[in-house]
């Protein structure tokens, strides 16, 4: 009788240990380990604070929404000469970014980087390298470009993503993207889509063959802003951090 009591005793606390760990922290908070770690905040969940639009470097007076924690392009807001693609106030170089993303059915959108707002007289404000968010599903592009370069989690136009874990329209997925030197990774909750290296002969190949081959020296700036895309579809943003390398 003793033992039987010992063992409920063992899983009762292994439950209670188990189901303490599964209590999510709040959105666009950082835990402590997190705050450790160097981790940051690109997005403080009631507030425009670090975010402008690429072009006119204000905040866009409508298009995009600060609601209910979230970050979202919402085009039924949109008036003349609102939205418009965000990026950050910082630059980064060396980093690792984390964002929660979820797009309404057939949505398509975009998380840019090494973004330089600055270069030839900002023309290029909103032209970088493009974590893919997309509606594989039903979107048009998911079948565009070449093997799949233009899917949820691809490098956009240059990379396709390897086997992935889309959890669908109307639901949260984790982006994760890693850069380190000229080494860039991208990760969707938590499974390594795509690997490349930057300036090296393959990745002037592959440019080359992109639609951005005749944009000189392509993403390969040494630092650059993160941008989040208006692609004129619904999609929310949340948890946006950052931890520099």
């Amino acid at each position: 009788m003793k033992k039987v009591n010992f063992f409920a005793a063992i899983l009762i606390l292994a439950s209670a240990i188990s189901g303490n760990a599964q209590k999510s922290v709040p959105d666009n908070v950082l835990s402590k380990k997190e705050i450790k770690k160097g981790w940051k905040l690109l997005f403080d969940g009631k507030t425009s604070a670090g975010w402008m639009n690429a072009r006119t470097k204000t905040f866009p007076s409508s298009g995009w929404e600060i609601k209910d924690g979230m970050l979202t392009i919402n085009p039924a807001t949109k008036t003349k000469g609102g939205g418009g693609d965000i990026v950050t106030v910082g630059k980064f170089r060396n980093f690792e970014l984390s964002v929660d993303f979820r797009y309404a059915k057939g949505a398509n959108s975009g998380i840019k980087y090494f973004i330089d707002t600055e270069s030839d007289n900002g023309k290029r404000a909103s032209i970088g390298c493009e974590y893919q968010v997309l509606d594989d599903r039903i979107h048009p592009d998911a079948k565009a470009g070449v093997g799949g370069n233009r899917t949820l989690a691809g490098l956009y136009d240059l990379i396709a993503p390897r086997e992935k874990k889309d959890n669908g329209e109307d639901v949260w997925n984790n982006a994760k993207i890693v850069v380190n030197g000229n080494k860039v990774q991208h990760w969707l909750n938590g499974q390594l889509t795509v690997e490349y290296e930057r300036g090296n002969a393959a990745w002037k190949e592959l440019v080359a063959k992109s639609k951005f081959k005749d944009i000189q020296g392509f993403a390969e700036v040494e630092e650059g802003r993160i941008l989040l895309q208006d692609h004129g579809n619904l999609v929310s943003f949340k948890n946006i951090k950052i931890r520099e390398l």
